[in-house]
């Protein structure tokens, strides 16, 4: 029984490199990082159900922080988007022996290693008696300066924004981590209120990443939010497959969930989408699209989600990467 366990380890570690190996390496040359850092660099978002999940059968909850630490730093991304951070729990402190007395985005912060370490920037955006949970950002840049709003549009659901700035060679970028609710009125509300910030508080012409989790699988948010800032979503930026047969399947494949078209879908449906669309929930068997990846003054040379059953064991989402060259 001890052989067959080691056996299965060492083949889920496997299947864990296979998956990063797909991802473009970085360079191994310190000094080559050095130089390559202000213009090109990955960015990945992810949302971690808090370090804790059930097993594929069962309902047992066995916590999964240290794995998802370990995994976050192989990446070797330079800024991550984290959602549902736990930044307090008393219960799981008592019940579980190895969970981490800091603060999650702390932990994660630091590599196993100690090689690499993140910048990190917490926004607490749901509070219980027990502790509290929010967004939070990962960064190998400096930090100059964050700030967390309260966009919750109802008691029921607590949603928070948390912009930070962040300082890339010599240019500012601004990142903001999302997690809308869970209603559509809700999302457009909170998508609104954002908006809004955006034009208030961001040059026009400055950097910026919108990344996180939208909930929003029907695709309602996306042209306002490209139309009314100028952002484009990673994935379709990607130059669209040549081949005729591959752009009909991925264009099936973006539209099959859509049900009930209105006369504001039916005119949105016209201009088909080419490249397939990141499904990243449930994380199992990836259907929905709830994750994604807005960017303005990058190039983006690089898309990946990230799926299979070694990350379905760490949050029931699928992280997106994407690699950007600042323009």
């Amino acid at each position: 029984m001890k052989k067959d366990k080691t056996m299965i380890g060492r083949l889920r570690a496997s299947r864990a490199q296979r998956a990063l190996h797909a991802l473009p390496r970085r360079s191994e040359s310190p000094a080559a990082d050095a130089v390559a850092a202000p213009d090109s660099i990955r960015v990945a978002t992810y949302n971690i159900h808090k370090g804790v999940l059930r097993e594929y059968f069962g309902l047992k909850q066995i916590p999964r922080i240290h794995e998802l630490r370990t995994r976050l730093h192989e990446l070797e991304a330079d800024l991550i988007f984290l959602q549902e951070v736990q930044g307090r729990h008393a219960h799981n402190e008592r019940r579980y022996d190895q969970w981490p007395l800091d603060s999650q985005e702390l932990f994660l912060a630091r590599s196993p290693t100690l090689a690499h370490t993140f910048e990190s920037v917490y926004g607490q955006n749901a509070t219980y008696l027990h502790g509290h949970h929010g967004n939070a950002l990962l960064s190998r840049f400096h930090i100059v300066r964050h700030e967390q709003r309260d966009i919750s549009d109802h008691a029921l659901e607590k949603r928070g924004l948390l912009h930070c700035v962040t300082r890339i060679g010599d240019r500012d970028v601004h990142c903001f981590v999302v997690h809308f609710g869970l209603f559509a009125g809700s999302r457009q509300r909170q998508l609104d209120a954002m908006i809004e910030w955006i034009d208030e508080e961001v040059p026009s012409n400055a950097p910026l990443i919108i990344a996180g989790d939208f909930n929003d699988w029907r695709e309602k948010l996306s042209d306002s939010l490209c139309a009314s800032l100028g952002m484009v979503e990673v994935f379709d930026a990607i130059k669209a497959p040549r081949r005729v047969p591959q752009r009909m399947a991925n264009f099936v494949h973006n539209r099959w969930p859509v049900f009930g078209i209105g006369a504001e879908r039916e005119a949105a449906l016209r201009v088909a989408r080419s490249v397939r669309a990141a499904r990243t929930f449930p994380a199992l068997v990836p259907w929905l699209r709830m994750d994604r990846i807005y960017q303005r003054g990058f190039a983006v040379e690089h898309v990946r989600v990230l799926r299979g059953p070694t990350w379905a064991r760490l949050s029931d989402h699928s992280p997106l990467v994407a690699d950007l060259r600042l323009r």
